[in-house]
């Protein structure tokens, strides 16, 4: 008889350490899109009109979420057999040197063709880093966290977005305001270069939380599969469609909403850079107050009927959004953006748990990170580029709207047809003292 330690539960700490390090992935994400949107279709894509750069520059943008059921499924296995934490360090590490080198990259104007072929590589291990970092970071905080605090800890983690967007608006905030040729020579290389110092800080975070308790446990049980993801597509495949469907909404609102929406703020209505990243820095300060109250409440109430609510909240308010957008007011478009935020946060809130559990245990990295990261290509993805495929082609908002009414139904429909596991309760002396095997 021996006896396999099993690690204690340290919510706080890992909480802390899966948040960080996810807002950093996603800083590192959205720097990109915000320099796609601005810098990149003059930089790597000079020989086209405005329009077809801005849409090639968008689908560099997009070619990362093609990568990320990749990533999803490569880390996803690998994190339900080997355990949630080294490759959270693996894929940390990965995103942090794939940005670094897009901010050292040349220009068109320097090496040609290779620069966006090589903007298009980076690119594409930035999607296998995050499609592998979002799973394991759920898991390892929802894990951790008692049953009754599962909902709050896991929108902690969600927040990471909106913390990695506000981080990357505030790093070229500064540089925006520069003059055209420097801030295109090389200021907006300023916030990829600040990813090395985030990258080092969070790794020293990281290394120091245990893994998760019920891997831990399953493992020492002897009950992790040795072919997770297979198990995963042949045996759960409906799950796999219903979370990638249940996603589309908030994947849809959010990138139009943040990525999009600078294009449209500056060339459509004529308002400044500056302008539409302040619009979009304060709206994520909002999100990153409302998620974690939403999965609160989602401890409290249902988290399906959240979740399906915001989903309904979304597509009765895209219209109204950009009714609120063509004032050109800043307080009008604020309040437009409020209102469209609140049912987004309600939604995003709750997901992590409420899609955390819908999977066994065993498998649920694997099963997490697909659905996921197969909801982020058919919405999230291509979000930006059909919005302005649609403007190009009718010259109104209208159809941008329908668009992200209709993916927000999508979702609220296949969320009705998820359920969650029961959660797994641990007894707790059981955790500190170790589980006997023979």
């Amino acid at each position: 008889m021996t006896t396999t330690p099993v690690p204690e539960r340290h919510p706080v700490r890992v909480v802390s350490a899966s948040l960080l390090g996810t807002a950093i992935e996603w800083y590192e994400f959205f720097t990109f899109g915000t320099a796609a949107a601005l810098v990149f279709p003059k930089v790597f894509f000079p020989e086209n009109d405005s329009r077809i750069g801005t849409l090639l520059s968008l689908s560099t943008f997009a070619v990362a979420f093609l990568a990320r059921p990749i990533g999803g499924a490569i880390f996803g296995m690998l994190g339900d057999r080997f355990g949630r934490k080294p490759i959270l360090i693996a894929t940390l590490a990965l995103m942090g040197c794939s940005t670094l080198a897009i901010g050292l990259l040349p220009s068109h104007a320097s090496i040609g063709m290779a620069a966006p072929l090589l903007l298009v590589v980076l690119r594409i291990l930035q999607g296998l880093s995050l499609g592998g970092e979002y799973g394991g970071a759920v898991l390892m905080s929802v894990e951790h966290a008692r049953p009754e605090r599962r909902g709050l800890f896991g929108a902690l983690v969600n927040t990471g977005a909106g913390w990695g967007l506000l981080l990357a608006n505030l790093a070229f905030l500064p540089v925006s305001a520069m003059d055209e040729k420097a801030f295109l020579g090389w200021g907006w290389r300023i916030p990829f270069w600040l990813s090395v110092v985030l990258l080092i800080a969070c790794l020293v975070v990281r290394l120091r939380i245990t893994e998760s308790p019920e891997f831990a446990a399953a493992a020492a049980r002897g009950q992790t599969r040795r072919a997770p993801l297979r198990e995963v597509v042949t045996r759960h495949w409906a799950l796999v469609v219903l979370m990638m469907l249940s996603y589309a909404g908030a994947g849809v609102v959010f990138y139009v909403g943040t990525v999009y929406v600078l294009s449209y703020g500056t060339s459509a209505l004529g308002m400044s850079r500056s302008t539409m990243l302040t619009l979009v820095l304060l709206i994520n300060v909002l999100t990153i107050i409302a998620i974690p109250v939403f999965g609160a409440l989602s401890d409290k109430v249902n988290r399906k009927k959240i979740f399906i609510a915001g989903a309904i909240g979304m597509a009765v308010l895209s219209p109204v959004w950009f009714l609120l957008l063509d004032t050109r007011s800043f307080g009008w478009i604020m309040l437009g953006f409020v209102l469209l935020f609140i049912p987004y946060s309600a939604n995003y809130g709750v997901m992590p748990t409420y899609f955390a559990q819908i999977f066994p245990p065993a498998i649920r990295y694997s099963g997490l990170s697909l659905g996921y990261t197969l909801g982020t290509v058919i919405s999230s993805a291509i979000a930006p580029l059909i919005a302005t495929g649609l403007m190009s082609a009718t010259g109104t908002w209208a159809w941008i709207a329908v668009y992200m009414s209709v993916a927000a139904v999508v979702s609220a429909v296949a969320a009705v047809r998820m359920h969650e596991q029961p959660a797994t309760v641990e007894n707790p002396r059981r955790l500190r003292e170790g589980t006997e095997i023979g």
